[in-house]
């Protein structure tokens, strides 16, 4: 659980002092759009690993 914490800290800090409002929006939306890709990529490993596709 600490890291995940220790990651929260670090995603709130490097949006603090960021003036152009829209550029942190931006950014925070690409950033979940990201996380959203690699739980993708990662559930069609473990799926591909599962049902025994032969890579």
């Amino acid at each position: 659980m600490g890291t995940l914490l220790h990651f929260k800290d670090i995603y709130t800090e490097a949006f603090e002092n960021c003036k152009p409002n829209f550029v942190v929006i931006l950014l925070k939306a690409y950033s979940v759009f990201c996380v959203l890709m690699l739980t993708m990529a990662f559930y069609a490993f473990i799926y591909r690993v599962a049902t025994g596709f032969e890579f």
